[in-house]
């Protein structure tokens, strides 16, 4: 087994979906991030089978996998993601995510993706009981709990997620699981704080980080990650 990436920092992590970035300006906007301190890049897979979407897949993680310094976060929103996890790894992911509703196999999908010295990261849909990752969480670098149906950008945050990521924790903690939980899904700086009180340690965001002024609106973040005592 190759040795395992690492994560590019200590939660809370701020993770921009480039799903809403420019891409014509796609490199200009990814330095825009390491300006301002963000390494982590999250990367949505999107097949038009089991998310109505499609978006963009192995070329465009190899041409973001050239700048050294950012971490990649591939969420599998694609059917059998057994069948691509290697194409993933080998286009440069750090961390590979699939879905628990979409894998074949989950155990088998996340041995292969830690053999290929990537994260192991397992998702679910807001439908799915969190209690159904239980049999993989000590296997897992990252469990990603969906605020919102996935598919399409800025939807709006499903209050209900508040108690799931609570859930997440717990199963995490009683595990004793050393995986990160991340949300993703109508998350925006105005709202953050209650995922963060819940115990998200990773926080996916895409129009709140690339629409206007992104290094406005990474600060926006940043204050709530590191509130200034009075």
């Amino acid at each position: 087994m190759m040795d395992k990436k690492r994560f590019p920092g200590k939660p809370p992590l701020l993770a921009p979906s480039i799903l809403a970035a420019d891409f014509l300006k796609l490199g200009v906007q990814l330095g825009e991030l390491k300006d301002n301190g963000v390494r982590y890049v999250h990367f949505d897979v999107m097949d038009g089978h089991f998310v109505p979407s499609i978006s963009f897949g192995m070329p465009v993680l190899a041409s973001v996998r050239k700048d050294p310094e950012l971490f990649i976060d591939a969420h599998l929103m694609i059917t059998d993601p057994g069948r691509y996890i290697k194409a993933f790894a080998d286009s440069g992911a750090d961390l590979i995510t699939i879905h628990m509703e979409a894998s074949g196999d989950v155990g088998k999908d996340i041995e292969s993706i830690h053999d290929l010295g990537c994260l192991a990261g397992l998702s679910v849909k807001p439908g799915t009981p969190v209690s159904d990752v239980t049999p993989y969480i000590r296997d897992l670098d990252l469990l990603l709990i969906m605020t919102v149906e996935p598919g399409f950008g800025g939807q709006a945050y499903l209050p209900e997620s508040d108690e799931r990521i609570r859930e997440a924790v717990r199963l995490r903690d009683e595990a004793g699981s050393r995986c990160l939980i991340e949300v993703d899904g109508g998350i925006k700086a105005q709202n953050v704080k209650r995922v963060l009180d819940a115990g998200a340690e990773v926080i996916v965001a895409g129009t709140a980080v690339f629409g206007g002024d992104i290094a406005g609106n990474i600060r926006d973040f940043d204050r709530v990650f590191n509130p200034v005592s009075t």
